[in-house]
């Protein structure tokens, strides 16, 4: 046998080898998703609520309903990851569809995918063809195994990656390779560093503080801190790892087995724990709403919330009537020490609700023109702060719709509402007409004091400073604007919920 023979035996025989090699989607497999897929696959608006951006996204694999439809007239089941089931039986049993494995004869769905893309390649750097719709109201078809033969029939060039110029051949190569091993996942619980998890622990004592004070404060912080992405300063770990605060059945010291609830002031049933976990999918914009935590920090709440001498008569339930009115459920919290947490980080809570918890910007963008400022209210001049009789005087009138999702009841909500807020306006307008607004009624206390909100279409960002000319709008918020704000965008806010709840979402700037 010539040399040239055995070279190409020998060729095959690793080709062999290597196809052989069991592929790890954490080392293999992810990385293509990360750099490839998850722009659109890694939010409530993936399309099919595919979500590419972890093990577990990728195994729950796809779902006919949208997340986003303002117009439906029954709420939604929630289907949030990490969350709302424990494994894949969980999401079959939600109505999700395997993209991974193989239907008979039939390779897997995400494969036929993959092969429709790649047989219709667009050409890089040109314009797309007349047929491809990518605006952000497009309709997805998702189809099931059984509908594929159809579904590529009539979209041809609505393959996997879509409209984009997609996968190199190693990486589609490797793609394929993969799902014909039967796409195995390896499931890594990321663990945080020992620096990070003595923190952890330090702020798991003070959230699950005892007695009547420590379980009214830690639920105010919850409910503030939900959406973030935490993190800690200065542990030299070598890289940020995120952190997302839940309320679980274990304690600390034990694995997390986080509660779901709907909304994270609705009553979660049983004894928990607030605890924090690492987040364990892909980091991506849309969702990467950052708040800092180290020694200082710490010391920082403790000072704010337990150095005063207040009391708690009694720790407030979960009913509606708590859930719509902060200011009623939290009222033994010193009004100081809630506003001045606040403003101690106002950039993130403006981010919260400018950029979350929606990931379809439009919706959180449309009333913004162009962009604005926002400046905050002095506590030693806010009346809610100062002025015990005022505050008492206009804590019941700041609760805020949404807690119920009854069509039929949406113009008698509003209406209710629209008279509590209109008698609340006249309070203020009437406690602050002896001293009109002045410059050093500003707050200046931190670099988060003045902020720029810039509208990119369907995005928002926040900036700090008072950036460009004078715009058209601006924002002077007080404590209770400010936390209104927040509860009714933030903490209230259903994605799920039907057009009732997302028309009383409207009340608070009607």
């Amino acid at each position: 046998m010539t040399f040239r023979c055995w070279l190409g035996c020998l060729f095959l025989l690793c080709t062999t080898l290597v196809r052989a090699e069991p592929l790890s989607y954490q080392r293999d497999i992810q990385p293509i998703f990360t750099a490839k897929c998850v722009a659109c696959h890694a939010c409530y608006d993936s399309p099919c609520q595919l979500n590419l951006g972890s093990a577990e996204g990728a195994a729950r694999g796809g779902h006919k309903l949208p997340v986003y439809n303002g117009a439906r007239a029954k709420a939604q089941t929630p289907t949030r990851l990490f969350l709302d089931a424990e494994d894949e039986a969980g999401w079959r049993r939600k109505g999700f569809h395997s993209v991974l494995e193989a239907q008979g004869s039939q390779a897997a769905l995400m494969a036929r995918m993959l092969e429709l893309g790649r047989s219709q390649p667009l050409t890089p750097n040109a314009k797309l063809p007349a047929d491809l719709d990518i605006g952000i109201g497009r309709e997805n078809s998702c189809p099931l195994p059984g509908e594929f033969d159809d579904y590529a029939q009539q979209n041809a060039h609505a393959g996997m990656p879509f409209a984009v110029t997609g996968l190199s051949d190693a990486e589609y190569e490797r793609l394929q390779r993969w799902l014909e091993q039967g796409a195995p996942v390896d499931y890594q619980a990321p663990k945080p560093p020992a620096a990070e998890a003595a923190q952890i622990a330090e702020w798991e004592r003070l959230l699950n503080a005892p007695g009547p004070r420590g379980t009214l404060v830690g639920r105010w912080l919850y409910e503030h801190l939900f959406i973030a992405h935490l993190y800690f300063e200065g542990t030299g770990t070598g890289g940020r790892h995120f952190y997302q605060l839940v309320r679980s059945r274990t304690p600390s010291g034990e694995p997390v087995d986080a509660i779901a609830t709907r909304r994270p002031n609705d009553d979660p049933g049983t004894h928990f724990h607030y605890r924090l976990r690492p987040i364990p999918d892909v980091i991506v914009h849309k969702t990467h709403i950052t708040y800092p935590l180290s020694p200082a920090k710490l010391a920082r709440v403790k000072a704010l919330f337990f150095s005063d001498d207040w009391r708690v008569d009694a720790v407030p339930g979960y009913g509606a009537g708590h859930r719509a009115n902060p200011f009623r459920a939290f009222q033994a919290i010193p009004a100081q020490a809630r506003y001045q947490f606040m403003l101690d980080n106002a950039e993130y809570f403006v981010r919260t609700f400018i950029r979350g918890p929606v990931c379809r910007g439009q919706i959180a963008t449309d009333v913004i023109r162009d962009n604005f400022w926002v400046l905050f209210q002095d506590p030693q001049y806010d009346l809610y702060v100062t002025d015990r009789h005022f505050r008492e005087r206009t804590t019941p009138l700041l609760a805020m719709p949404g807690q119920l999702d009854e069509v039929g009841d949406l113009l008698g909500f509003w209406q209710t509402y629209r008279v509590k807020r209109n008698q609340y306006e006249q309070l203020r307008m009437q406690a602050y007409a002896g001293e009109p607004a002045q410059w050093r009624h500003l707050w200046a206390g931190n670099d988060n004091a003045l902020l720029t909100i810039f509208r990119q279409h369907d995005s928002a960002s926040v900036r700090k400073g008072l950036i460009g000319e004078i715009p058209q709008t601006l924002w002077w918020m007080d404590f209770p604007l400010l936390e209104r704000t927040y509860y009714q965008l933030v903490v209230n806010f259903d994605v799920f919920g039907n057009v009732s709840h997302q028309g009383r979402r409207g009340c608070i700037s009607t």
